[in-house]
């Protein structure tokens, strides 16, 4: 066995792989300035109303009602990537904000939403799709005929829009197919639903212009009851695609692919109409059961009278609302809105 002496600093040099001091540090990858949450205040970030959105770009109005009005295409900041930016949002803009060609501004801040329009796919899925942000008032669009009213659909987006906050309005075209009365009986006893009909002699224009300033509007409706060529009446350069109805299936086609905000423009104001693509279903699977009743003003108000706990289904005891309608005081349609409740509550008690 060979020994090492330290007093020969040549034979130090067998001890040099056992030595910290001589092992090379190799440098941070990452860089050595410590981690941290704190993200920048963006002090010169500028407001602006998103118009629409389309594969990751943000269409965003900037110096809404101002001289220097203007578009500007943005994308996200990595901080938002968890975070659904939809149309109505109101954001906070940073970088090239000119919207001159080949720009790209970027969106750092969603600012407070007063509402919120969501849907699931169904009604067992609990994922929640955010559809408009910030509309005050939601238009339903349906067809007197071709293709023919769906009384439980509109119920859905009743109940979404008061779960929302949202105050209903109510459109039936192709009134000179088929008469709308027998569609409409079924909402009589709807003190908050304000109703129009509209056909090709006739649109509503002046009635519908009153209603939609000064609000934030979002247009729902099945595919191919005439919802982007009343859009089209009320915002003549929107240029919104129109579609036909299939005369087999009776379905509408497709044609509103994407959700726009589009300014409608009067005497007295402006507004804004949010146009949505056409769906054939609309799933509540977001929505709390407790809160179902709410999308039926002329139920709930019966329902004060049940009894503590009352699920208002067909098994329930003493309940009010299947009383009132045995009675006959609910009218001619309230045997169906009670039937249409408890299909709701059935569907999202799963």
């Amino acid at each position: 066995m060979t020994w090492w002496s330290g007093d020969d600093a040549d034979d130090d040099e067998p001890y040099a792989e056992y030595d910290e001091s001589a092992v090379r540090v190799r440098p941070n990858p990452k860089g050595s300035r410590p981690r941290t949450k704190q993200r920048p205040e963006h002090e010169d970030a500028v407001v602006g109303r998103v118009l629409g959105v389309d594969r990751g770009r943000y269409t965003v109005l900037i110096d809404e009602d101002r001289p220097t009005e203007h578009q500007a295409v943005a994308s996200r900041a990595r901080e938002l990537r968890r975070q659904p930016i939809v149309t109505g949002d109101r954001v906070d803009l940073v970088g090239d904000t000119s919207g001159a060609p080949g720009t790209l501004a970027r969106i750092v801040r969603i600012g407070e939403r007063t509402t919120l329009l969501r849907r699931s796919a169904d009604d067992t899925d609990e994922v929640e799709r955010v559809i408009v942000a910030n509309a005050d008032q939601m238009l339903i669009v349906v067809a007197a005929a071709n293709p023919e009213p769906r009384i439980r659909l509109v119920d859905r987006y009743l109940v979404a829009a008061f779960d929302a906050g949202i105050e209903p309005l109510l459109c039936v075209t192709k009134t000179d197919v088929a008469d709308p009365a027998p569609f409409l009986a079924n909402f009589a006893g709807l003190e908050r639903l304000t109703v129009f009909t509209s056909s090709p002699a006739h649109v509503p224009l002046d009635e519908l212009n009153a209603c939609l300033i000064g609000h934030t509007t979002v247009a729902v409706g099945h595919s191919g009851v005439g919802k982007s060529t009343l859009v089209n009446a009320l915002v003549p350069d929107a240029h919104r695609a129109i579609g036909h109805v299939n005369e087999v299936t009776g379905r509408g086609r497709h044609t509103s692919s994407s959700t726009v905000s589009l300014r409608v423009r009067s005497d007295a104001g402006t507004g804004w109409i949010i146009d949505t693509p056409g769906v054939r279903s609309f799933g509540l699977g977001h929505v709390d059961p407790a809160n179902i009743l709410r999308g039926f003003p002329d139920l709930d108000r019966v329902a004060q009278e049940c009894p503590r706990g009352c699920t208002h289904l067909p098994d329930a005891p003493d309940c009010a609302i299947a009383e009132a309608v045995e009675r006959g005081e609910l009218g001619p349609s309230g045997a169906a809105r009670l039937d249409s409740l408890q299909r709701l509550l059935l569907a999202l008690a799963g």
